[in-house]
């Protein structure tokens, strides 16, 4: 991609970019260009990384091609106001921003401007991302595989239409939280049968990344992996049987679409 990329915002996820495109030689460092309000966060992925930094946005706008915003959303309209006059339909706007459709922030700019949107997770910051893609009107299909291969160096990348990114954000955009604290309520479990905690969180972890990864790489379903686990009889069932009488399966549904109602509850606040 001999092409250069600029990123409103620095912060980890946009970091987390930056370390993924460069590892995947898709840019090299004189072509990533970075703003941020934060002259020690600057100053720290510039020694890191190499790349090109400065705090005025225009600069970065009218330096690269596509532009990331790495923005929180109630920053949004802000910057999209300052940046309108010299963004341009050469660039291809990619918004990051949580709950802000590619309708509202077209809104703030002029012309048939291509934008894409995209719901990445934290697992991007360790190159295991979780990303999701739907794009506005007038972005192309060269625009969306743009788009793939540069989410393609920090994980996955699934497209879906705009209408379903609210349900995204309540599953893989929250759901490493509730990963997490699977993890951390398995392992209390093993401390409360005794074993010590390092053990336990160890276990607890290498056994939930094992499970994703037989899930994943074998394309079985859960169930059918859950049943190859559990014998007639044995303790995996008596262990299931307390965790369906407890809600667990109900209270991830549950958890996931209220998840969902909250992400469309703050993306009717913000256009």
């Amino acid at each position: 991609m001999k092409d250069t990329i600029g990123f409103i915002g620095a912060g980890n996820m946009a970091e987390a970019l930056i370390k993924g495109l460069l590892t995947a030689g898709l840019f090299s460092p004189q072509a990533i260009h970075a703003s941020d309000i934060r002259d020690t966060q600057l100053k720290k992925i510039k020694k890191i990384y190499g790349i090109k930094t400065c705090k005025d946005n225009a600069e970065v706008i009218a330096r690269t091609g596509t532009i990331l915003l790495a923005i929180k959303p109630q920053n949004m309209e802000n910057v999209l106001r300052e940046s309108a006059p010299v963004i341009t339909t050469d660039h291809l706007i990619i918004s990051i921003a949580a709950g802000i459709t590619t309708h509202a922030i077209l809104q703030h700019l002029n012309g048939a401007i291509p934008i894409i949107r995209i719901m990445p997770n934290t697992p991007s910051l360790i190159q295991e991302g979780a990303s999701v893609l739907t794009r506005g009107k007038h972005a192309t299909e060269s625009h969306c595989k743009r788009a793939q291969k540069l989410f393609g160096s920090v994980g996955t990348v699934v497209t879906v239409d705009e209408s379903l990114m609210d349900a995204v954000t309540g599953l893989s955009g929250s759901g490493p939280a509730y990963v997490f604290l699977f993890i951390e309520a398995l392992a209390d479990a093993g401390v409360k049968m005794g074993l010590p905690r390092p053990v336990a969180l160890s276990l607890a972890t290498q056994t939930c990344l094992g499970a994703a990864k037989m899930v994943s790489e074998t394309g079985k379903h859960p169930a059918q992996l859950r049943d190859m686990v559990t014998s007639p009889g044995g303790t995996t069932i008596s262990g299931l049987h307390k965790l369906e009488a407890g809600g667990l399966r109900t209270a991830l549904m549950d958890a996931v679409e209220a998840a969902t109602k909250r992400s469309k509850e703050l993306g009717s606040t913000k256009g």
